[in-house]
């Protein structure tokens, strides 16, 4: 009890430090908890989603699934349903864009009801919709509603509203963000058809690995197209999403878990070093040295407990919800949960058991000693005459600068504390600061490097050509042509974009690196990024189809060219052509800013609005930014301040002599401002290349579809330098109060 009460009484008179310690441990916790707990939410939803409603392993596309085809693949998969999924306008003033699935069962990537009846596949009347597209269009259970495609109309009563698996991300033919207005799908009962019904896609589940069951179809049925699960549009964009997120959950954690553990020991250090006296006296009336090592590592692990735990309980409750308001605009989940993992719980353990390790290593040495030599004062650090106190430069400089260097010398793991410290603020100011530069550059390059158009006009399905030619002619503008591919080389693939352009000017080329190049009506490019994950280059030859055939079309690799929001193939109408593939405008493109409504013209998107919808779409990437120039500045100023509270506190006594020779309380700040600003400086030196390092991991986990060219502009590398070096600054100014009213008589009473 007499031990606990001096714990307390310690603890409240080293406050501030363990105050630091308290919030070290909590920050550390809380972020990688938090961010964690968002992560493992969506993968634990997601997966659970995928599992309960049984998504399909792979799908088989063809013009046509023969009777013969899917014998021969049964015989090595373990289930299978054929589906007819066609392109329908919806009967509504926008015109929307709704895929059918016309099925035969609901048993393999069901359609999961959130409204009204399950699908009933007798039930030729009914059909059931998109939950998204259904509120953006305000219909409720029992509307009907009409669809139109291949010179059909059908009208159908709404039964059911509800989610897919197939659908957790919906690309959007008109913007990189979905428009649940303009889009949508809907499942049907086979007997909806209204004619001779003939399936193009396959959905099949299977035991073995994706590649043998790939390897077996391609031995068994020729010309079919298959995708498998984690290639498939939507599973991978969540996917690609979610691994962002826990690259940053991982490593932003780490570098307040090492301070936390750096301000302990020095901390516990320090105290037990000022306690020397206390100690020989508590020796001396019989207290063991396993008791009294156990009361000291006690300082540490409450703080660290009480952080760790207060992390556990915040980061979940707090930080997934800054991001879920964003990600459920992209994405479609039934439910939106913060998740849990037994992470949380052995990375708080693992802290607080480190604590108490950190602890006992302060307290180790002093419970050796017998308690005469306890009870005297510790000698102080002593360093021996270095080269650069022996050269002739050692005399050429001020007291100020050997003074420092001397303290420095005499308290080695003190400044290394200092400098990790620094460091690491630095390197996630950098790196929030580079995400930031890197993004802002994305958006340039793509949206005034490379477009040049002023409107987008997105082409109704099934207008004629002379209709696009009339309205391309009206606003002086040129058609292109944009679909989905499936690239392979050597049995590697990828899914991509296939970019057809009909001689214009408005669309530029540029490289990897961003610098303009021209393309030929010859070349056929391929994106750097596809390239380099399949490892191919100029010379190479590649296979690609279009998804949705089967004729897969094989060429040579002419250039190479870097593209940031999309990736695969750009090439000539010729070319296209000369591949025996027809050129079908899926876009008008033109420098007017075009008002006018057109009859085969679904959508206009000018490029203001392009740009805006990427300041959209990247919103949960600008609240990871938030969040880590918060808690870098956070860190800053805690780790500064403890540092300068640390620092005046082991020197107090060198402070008092130096006041007693004259020296005025003005150079004496000068002294520790100069100690703080040299490691502010080394740490700022090592922690922007570090930072850099961070920014390009977590860019690199953004996926395939984005390019990204790490960037860090000189301008944001001075912003966190000024940040940096004026938190260090202002930290060492609250210090000026302290040396002015230091005690000298109890600084020097101790050397007696």
């Amino acid at each position: 009890m007499s031990l606990s009460k001096k714990m307390l009484r310690d603890i409240k008179i080293n406050k501030t430090q363990f105050i630091s310690i308290f919030l070290m441990a909590f920050l550390g916790i809380f972020a990688f908890c938090g961010v964690c707990s968002e992560y493992y939410g969506l993968e634990q939803t997601s997966n659970d989603f995928y599992a309960d409603n049984n998504l399909a392993d792979g799908w088989i596309y063809n013009t046509t699934i023969t009777d013969d085809a899917l014998d021969k693949i049964n015989n090595f998969s373990t289930d299978s349903e054929k589906q007819l999924v066609v392109k329908s306008v919806g009967n509504f003033s926008n015109d929307p864009d709704i895929t059918l699935h016309f099925i035969e069962d609901n048993k393999i990537s069901k359609f999961n009801v959130a409204e009204g009846e399950d699908i009933n596949i007798s039930d030729d009347s009914g059909v059931w919709l998109d939950k998204r597209f259904a509120d953006a269009q305000n219909l409720t259970v029992g509307d009907n509603i009409s669809f139109s495609f291949n010179g059909l109309t059908i009208e159908k009563e709404i039964k059911g509203i509800g989610y897919s698996p197939e659908y957790v991300y919906e690309a959007s033919p008109t913007s990189i963000l979905p428009d649940f207005k303009d889009m949508g799908f809907a499942y049907l009962s086979h007997n909806a058809f209204p004619s001779n019904i003939q399936y193009n896609v396959l959905l099949v589940k299977f035991n073995q690995s994706a590649d043998d069951f790939e390897d077996s179809l391609e031995k068994s049925v020729d010309c079919l197209s298959f995708t498998r699960q984690s290639e498939h549009v939507s599973v991978s964009q969540f996917n690609e999403e979610m691994s962002q997120h826990k690259m940053i959950g991982n490593v932003f954690p780490i570098v307040f878990i090492l301070v936390t553990f750096l301000t302990l020991l020095t901390t516990m250090t320090r105290i037990i070093a000022h306690q020397r006296t206390q100690i020989g006296v508590l020796k001396a009336v019989g207290y063991r040295n396993r008791s009294i090592i156990m009361h000291y590592m006690s300082y540490g692990f409450w703080p660290v407990l009480g952080g760790a735990i207060l992390g556990l309980v915040l980061g979940p409750a707090i930080i997934p919800n800054l991001f879920y308001p964003t990600m459920s605009y992209r994405y479609s989940l039934p439910a939106w949960h913060p998740g849990f993992d037994m992470s949380f719980i052995i990375v708080a353990a693992v802290m607080v058991i480190s604590s108490l390790f950190v602890s006992y290593l302060a307290a180790r040495n002093i419970s050796k000693e017998n308690p005469a030599n306890t009870m005297r004062p510790k000698a102080p650090n002593i360093s021996s005459s270095g080269f650069l106190e022996s050269s002739k430069l050692w005399s050429k400089v001020g007291f100020n600068i050997r003074w420092n260097y001397r303290d420095a010398k005499r308290n080695k793991f003190r400044a290394l504390m200092a400098i990790v410290g620094v460091m690491g603020c630095v390197a996630l100011l950098v790196s929030a600061f580079g995400m930031n530069d890197s993004m802002e550059h994305l958006k340039t390059w793509e949206y005034d490097d490379i477009s040049h158009f002023e409107s987008k006009l997105i082409v109704e399905s099934g207008a004629s050509l002379s209709d696009i030619d009339s309205i391309r002619e009206d606003v002086n503008g040129s058609t292109i042509m944009e679909q989905a591919i499936e690239i392979k080389v050597q049995g590697n693939e990828k899914v991509g974009s296939l970019l057809v352009l009909n001689d214009t000017n408005l669309i530029s080329h540029t490289d990897k690196n961003g610098n303009p190049i021209n393309l030929s009506d010859t070349d056929i490019s391929l994106s750097a990024k596809i390239a380099d994950s399949l490892n191919v280059g100029v010379g190479d030859t590649i296979e690609w189809h279009i998804v949705g055939s089967d004729e897969w079309v094989k060429c040579e690799i002419t250039n190479i060219h870097g593209e940031p929001l999309s990736q695969g193939i750009i090439l000539s109408k010729d070319m296209l052509e000369e591949s025996n593939l027809t050129f079908s405008p899926t876009s008008i493109i033109t420098s007017k800013n075009v008002t006018d409504d057109y009859d085969s013209i679904k959508s206009i998107s000018t490029l203001t609005e392009m740009k805006n919808n990427w300041d959209e779409m990247t919103g949960s990437v600008m609240m990871m930014v938030s969040i880590l120039i918060f808690f870098a500045v956070l860190l800053a100023i805690v780790v500064l301040y403890n540092l300068g509270i640390l620092s005046f506190t082991e020197i107090e006594r060198e402070i008092a002599t130096l006041k007693v020779l004259g020296f005025k309380t003005t150079d004496l700040r000068k002294l520790l401002l100069t100690q703080n600003v040299v490691f502010t400086a080394i740490g700022f030196i090592l922690g922007v290349p570090l930072g850099f390092y961070l920014m390009t991991l977590m860019m690199n986990a953004a996926g395939e579809s984005l390019y990204y060219i790490p960037s860090l502009t000189l301008g944001n590398i001075a912003l966190s330098a000024v940040i940096t070096f004026a938190v260090s600054i202002v930290v060492n100014l609250l210090f000026s109060s302290k040396i002015r009213n230091l005690n000298m008589v109890e600084a020097l009473k101790d050397v007696d």
